[in-house]
């Protein structure tokens, strides 16, 4: 791209006892362009493939931007699997439930950095006669008669790519936590693009029956918050509190809609956007939720920009552009298309997302995307592709970063507050 493109503001069980764990995080993606607009841009290109997925005491855990260490679109926390514990950086991945790792041996994995059953004590390769395996397969055992001497075998799509795994369990550690028995696929094969996907694994977090949540039971009660820094912070300075001790106190919550289709999603009821004092005016029914098709709002940590409808998406670009009316117009730049000079705007209106009970007002820095080499901004949203999604609208982790979200899953809520974890 032109010197334009810049990066962006340069991702029962036995338990050690805990209420709560709070994790770092940080974002992973070390070949990133170096000004804020050119990482938003290089980012966003595994948007189309994350949108087609989408059709207690408190202890710290690393949670991190992709950005600076794995080159990969997603936020990352510190875990450990295996006996004696083997080091990985998990993604967070909000909209999947099964935790899978690359798993030795494996030539076509997208790091180098795998995990070595064979010298852990505590691994165990499941059988097709496990109750966890029809969840990963689709269907029963072939045949019953060799069910609990045949290993769980699968295949998954994921992104640009698809996995070939064998159905484990595993001791699973987060900060001093360690969950035993988890259920989790050793990846052997990849086939197709791996440039977008997590590089040493990922950590479902999803709501649906083999998530984080749904194994731990009683040790987190369905509850789980994460702030995520900026793709430019260099360090584990998000977090992810599993756990419902330590969530901030008063901030406000709007309810979560259940999709029995698409059990792993996180829908919430938006109900309209503003931009400044003004209403956008969408098509009627535009927010709906609708559970047959999957319409509606989801909230996702591993999409990149927020992504509208055609309509939706239309009616929001143009009364923003109408409020900043920038001298010399508007420029397209990859997936932005409502560019501007910064050197004809002083001031720019707030987004803000209106739901049910709650009214997120955007802060400027999750609402533009700044070029660091020339006066030009972007609006940091976009219609979503569509090729692969014409009814979900996702608020991605741009507009989350310096937010503490809260996902209740046992009071069915998600919450929003100021957090600076830069």
């Amino acid at each position: 791209m032109s010197s334009l493109i810049l990066s962006f503001l340069s991702l029962l069980l036995l338990f050690s006892p805990s209420l709560s764990l709070d994790l770092q995080i940080q974002h992973v993606n070390r070949r990133l362009p170096s000004s804020p607009l050119d990482s938003a841009l290089f980012l966003a290109r595994s948007d189309s493939s994350r949108l087609s997925l989408l059709t207690a005491s408190t202890k710290n855990v690393p949670l991190a931007s992709g950005q600076q260490i794995l080159n990969t679109p997603s936020y990352v926390v510190r875990a450990s699997i295996g006996s004696p514990p083997q080091s990985l950086l998990l993604s967070l991945d909000t909209s999947s439930d099964a935790a899978w790792v690359p798993c030795s041996p494996c030539n076509t994995c997208p790091s180098s950095t795998l995990f070595q059953p064979s010298t852990s004590t505590s691994y165990s390769s499941l059988q097709c006669a496990s109750s966890y395996c029809p969840f990963f397969t689709g269907a029963s055992c072939a045949d019953p008669a060799t069910a609990t001497s045949t290993p769980c075998s699968y295949t998954q799509p994921f992104g640009d790519s698809t996995f070939t795994a064998t159905l484990a369990s595993e001791t699973l550690k987060l900060g001093s936590d360690v969950i035993q028995n988890y259920p989790f696929g050793c990846v052997n094969s990849f086939t197709g693009s791996t440039a977008n996907l997590p590089k040493q694994g990922l950590l479902g977090l999803g709501r649906g029956p083999l998530s984080l949540l749904s194994q731990t039971g009683s040790l987190y009660n369905g509850v789980f918050s994460y702030c995520l820094p900026s793709y430019k912070s260099y360090y584990f300075s998000g977090s992810l509190r599993l756990g419902r001790l330590g969530q901030p106190a008063g901030i406000r919550y709007t309810p979560l809609l259940s999709n029995p289709h698409r059990p792993s999603l996180y829908y919430v009821n938006l109900t309209g956007i503003s931009v400044g004092k003004v209403n956008v005016a969408v098509p009627l029914n535009s927010f709906n939720f609708d559970a047959m098709t999957g319409q509606g709002t989801v909230v996702d940590s591993g999409t990149v920009i927020t992504r509208f409808t055609s309509l939706v998406y239309a009616a929001l670009r143009d009364e923003f552009r109408r409020q900043v009316n920038a001298p010399n117009g508007y420029s397209s730049l990859g997936a932005f298309d409502t560019c501007f000079s910064t050197n004809d705007v002083v001031q720019t209106p707030p987004v803000t997302f209106h739901m049910t009970g709650l009214d997120l007002t955007l802060p400027v820095e999750n609402t533009l995307i700044h070029s660091s080499a020339t006066p030009l901004a972007c609006l940091a949203m976009a219609e979503a592709p569509g090729n692969v999604n014409q009814v979900v609208n996702v608020i991605a982790n741009l507009q989350q970063q310096n937010l503490r979200v809260v996902i209740d899953v046992a009071q069915s809520r998600v919450g929003f507050g100021r957090e600076n974890c830069n």
